[in-house]
């Protein structure tokens, strides 16, 4: 039995060490034919039989160290998939390791790939397949351990039409003409440090790229590969910053791809490799804010993963605090201040879209036949960073308490955490001050629903100089300021005039003239909120010609919820559904029953 509800795979009697993985990319067919080979390391003695996780994979042959291995397949399940069962023709004993190689093909519906015709690129002329596996989705391309508390390192040899490049969460290792078509260019990629399997990550496309410093490039379609190299300048100054934070750097490169628009979400931190959504390029600035984030799962999430996705806040907690460090260094202490604001009205948002007794608003929620997918909010980034924060002034300020958090990434590195593990080494590090952290309300904290029991007092310098100018009769006009700050960091301070109630006319004239995804997403959602009905087909516009989830899921729940355009929201939403990711057709549809 699996110790992650998530997972059917036996992670306490094996664990999978390594993954070999030769994959064909078939567009016609829009599936990946593969053979993965799994070191596999038994934790008990007699040890003969094993369960991986797969969902809609077509498994062709199984064999172990190259015995034929019989296999089946068990009963499907909703959301996990279907575990396939093998029986080794021999039994191991604790410590051994055998080679589990399956060979298989995906399906054209796998969850974690998204096949876009030519006419969904930017190019046009080449179609483009990109994966995204957390989080757990991996076991629709390959069938693994998909838990995050196994870890590997992976090799990968991938054969592509000749026109098209590859790029993987690993770090490049060569290419040649595939010897078995000259058609075909076979692409390779080696993954030295261990990582979940979530963190696996694959696109093909019309691809170039461009150097943007010493260890990292930015690729997308030759379209936009200009305009990202710019917009992602700053990237090695980050890095640095975390570095100076938190310890050196493990993985090597930190390149960036820049998605198609369907990409459901903002970033993602896969190793090597950090997608980025491409309204980042739309003037969208929380540019920074994304990127900064991603760097810091560097260390919090792909160094120290969470064990199980109950613990998803370790991760993404602990990664928008040192996402808000990052900010603080090279921009100020306010900054990090206002931006701790702006999560705060984010969590308000996320516990009042669940409701404030939905369990999984808890920072630590059971999620027994939950989908992961479903429970997916800003509660574990913003609650997680709350809790960091208030215990950072308990504790004695910054300083002191990224002592602690960097003590916490050296205990904890290349393994998976649980939250007792966490609260652990918390104790013993701040030994001397128990009496301390004994006084918070624990329970409060981590298994109640709703807002935190306390709210930290957030500087509002900045947000207050938004505040007034957005008050002042002479805004919005040419020439007169731009809200502070002026940083490319961030456009928070638009985002406060929709939130300070600048909702006339003039505040529709700068909106809507604002290229920024945020402002506009924002500006949409009070519009339909508040039943003017120019603003559906804009909103409705801006939900389909982007698949970022934060702003095309609430844009189609609040045009659902305004009922005269019920009907309409559904039958653009069926109109659009194929061309959307699978994640976000799938979630879009529950919200819209």
């Amino acid at each position: 039995m699996s110790s992650d509800p998530c997972s059917f795979s036996c992670v306490t009697r094996c664990v999978t060490r390594h993954l070999n993985l030769t994959l064909r990319v078939d567009f016609d067919r829009r599936v990946i034919r593969a053979k993965v080979e799994l070191t596999v390391e038994a934790l008990e003695d007699r040890f003969s039989a094993l369960t991986l996780d797969t969902k809609d994979l077509q498994v062709v042959s199984v064999t172990a160290n190259g015995q034929a291995a019989s296999f089946t397949m068990g009963p499907k399940h909703s959301f996990k998939g279907t575990p396939l069962d093998i029986t080794l023709p021999f039994d191991l004993s604790r410590g051994q390791h055998v080679i589990v190689e399956v060979t298989y093909e995906t399906s054209p519906s796998a969850s974690a790939l998204q096949w876009l015709s030519p006419e969904q690129t930017a190019g046009r002329k080449q179609p483009y397949l990109f994966s995204q596996c957390q989080a757990h989705h991996c076991r629709s391309m390959i069938p693994c351990q998909d838990s995050p508390c196994v870890k590997h390192t992976y090799y990968a040899q991938v054969s592509v039409p000749k026109d098209l490049v590859t790029v993987m969460s690993a770090v490049r290792d060569g290419q040649e003409v595939d010897p078995q078509d000259n058609n075909r260019v076979l692409y390779r990629f080696r993954q030295t440090v261990p990582m979940p399997s979530y963190l696996i990550a694959i696109a093909v496309g019309a691809l170039e790229s461009r150097e943007i410093g010493p260890r990292s490039r930015v690729w997308s379609e030759k379209e936009f590969v200009d305009k990202a190299a710019f917009e992602f300048s700053e990237t090695e100054a980050m890095l640095k910053a975390a570095e100076d934070l938190v310890g050196p750097y493990v993985w090597g490169r930190y390149d960036i791809l820049v998605l198609p628009p369907s990409f459901p979400y903002g970033g993602m931190e896969n190793p090597c490799l950090t997608y980025a959504t491409p309204t980042l390029l739309a003037g969208d600035k929380s540019l920074s804010n994304v990127i900064a984030h991603e760097i810091s799962h560097s260390w919090t999430g792909n160094l120290v993963t969470n064990k199980t996705w109950e613990h998803f806040w370790l991760n993404e907690g602990h990664t928008v605090y040192l996402e808000r460090m990052i900010g603080r260094s090279l921009v100020s202490e306010q900054f990090r201040q206002f931006k701790a604001m702006g999560g705060w009205k984010d969590l308000q948002d996320s516990v009042n879209t669940f409701g404030a007794n939905n369990v999984l608003t808890n920072l630590v929620p059971s999620l027994q036949d939950v989908d992961p997918d479903e429970a997916f909010s800003s509660v574990p980034y913003e609650k997680g960073f709350a809790l960091l924060y208030h215990l950072e002034e308990l504790m004695g300020g910054p300083e002191v308490f990224m002592g602690f958090v960097r003590s916490y990434i050296q205990m904890f590195a290349y393994g998976s955490v649980t939250t007792d593990e966490w609260k652990n080494h918390l104790f013993s590090y701040f030994k001397d001050q128990v009496d301390i952290l004994n006084k918070v309300d624990w329970n409060a904290w981590m298994f109640t629903p709703g807002m935190p029991p306390v709210k930290p007092q957030y500087d509002t310098t900045l947000a207050d100089a938004c505040i007034s100018l957005s008050q002042s009769p002479l805004w919005p006009t040419p020439g007169y300021p731009s809200p502070p700050p002026s940083s490319r960091f961030c456009s928070s301070g638009n985002l406060l005039f929709i939130i300070a109630g600048k909702e006339d006319s003039r505040g529709l004239i700068y909106i809507m003239s604002a290229y920024n995804p945020q402002i506009r997403f924002r500006w949409l959602r009070l519009c339909v909120r508040s039943r003017w009905e120019e603003a559906v087909p804009m909103a409705l516009k801006m939900a389909t010609e982007q698949g970022r989830m934060k702003y095309t899921r609430p844009l189609f729940r609040e045009i659902f919820n305004y009922e005269k355009y019920r009907d309409e929201a559904v039958r653009v939403f069926v109109a659009h559904r194929a061309a959307m990711h699978p994640v976000t057709s799938g979630l879009v549809a529950k919200d819209l029953q």
